[in-house]
């Protein structure tokens, strides 16, 4: 399959991903209890002549197919519609806020690769007691819930020791980077912990196959077998196992945004499933998919540079 025709079936796949996953999250919102003229009225409500004027102006009172085809039309016309609690675009509430989860995740996912990779490796080419201490870490961490985990950061690190900023984003650069490094070392340890197991698994089966036997009794030295023979080989779980944790750290953003009350796109997303607010939800909904899908579109991608053997489109 040429680049081409690889990348014109993975966006024909996201648009059915993103119109089936749309519809479900639009008809789970119209279904929910309650109503969002609480939150755009306030708690004591308003005049019958409010509540009619803006059930108007929002539509409130249409069918759910009615409103789901008339927010489907503005969406293919790139108008992500208008938050009914923040009254302003959609649009603007997630570029004001992207720049957050994006930093955060990405954070995240360099402490996955860096610990989860270098701790698996040595466990597997160690062993003995520090295959059990890497091993006993992994399920602990893999065990314990992340905003567990981010209280603790908070409750050492933050008010302890006094090391880290207990919340927020701070005011931008490095600023930024040293109030998100207790997020994203909660967001990791999970991921981290999953992926140091699979990485020892992955360089064991590799150090037992019949062409690092073959190498070992030509003389060649170990630290060449490891990086050109075992873990050259070991790249392919590794790699799916880490764009699969990637795609999904934006979802478990959530929870730790919430935690160190991150403006994030997490955050957003909580308050707006709250607040009955349709059009934020399915906006960072979108956001998520489309996240998902194209960074297992890298990984595939990837797996053609790690092992020439595999083809673009192929069954692995």
């Amino acid at each position: 399959m040429s680049f081409a025709s690889f990348l014109l079936r993975r966006f024909g796949g996201l648009l059915l991903v993103l119109l089936v996953t749309s519809f479900l999250v639009f008809g789970l919102l119209y279904l929910a209890p309650g109503s969002p003229l609480a939150f755009i009225l306030g708690p004591r409500g308003g005049t019958p002549e409010q509540i009619a004027a803006v059930t108007a102006q929002y539509h409130l009172n249409d069918p759910f197919i009615v409103r789901y085809v008339a927010w489907l039309g503005d969406v293919v016309q790139g108008d992500l519609g208008r938050s009914l609690v923040y009254r302003q675009p959609v649009a603007d509430l997630l570029i004001s806020r992207a720049g957050t989860t994006t930093a955060l995740v990405s954070l995240a996912a360099v402490i996955i690769a860096v610990v989860g990779i270098l701790a698996g490796t040595w466990a597997a080419l160690r062993g003995r007691w520090i295959d059990q201490v890497v091993s006993t870490l992994a399920a602990v961490g893999l065990s314990t819930p992340v905003f567990v985990v981010g209280v603790a950061l908070i409750s050492l690190f933050a008010v302890g020791l006094g090391w880290f900023p207990t919340f927020g984003v701070g005011s931008g650069g490095l600023d930024t980077l040293w109030h998100l490094v207790l997020p994203a070392i909660a967001l990791s340890v999970a991921s981290a912990a999953y992926l140091a197991r699979i990485t020892k698994t992955a360089v064991n089966e590799e150090r037992t196959r019949e062409h690092v036997q073959t190498a070992t009794v030509r003389g060649l030295s170990p630290s060449l077998i490891v990086r050109r023979h075992v873990l050259r080989n070991a790249l392919i779980p590794i790699t799916t196992v880490l764009g699969l944790t990637i795609a999904t750290l934006i979802a478990g953003a959530v929870v730790v945004e919430n935690v160190f009350a991150l403006d994030g796109l997490g955050s957003l997303l909580v308050k707006a499933i709250l607040q009955r607010d349709f059009a934020v939800v399915q906006a960072v909904v979108l956001v998520l998919v489309v996240a998902f899908v194209v960074v297992n579109a890298i990984v595939d991608v990837l797996y053609t540079f790690i092992d020439p053997r595999i083809k673009l489109g192929s069954k692995r």
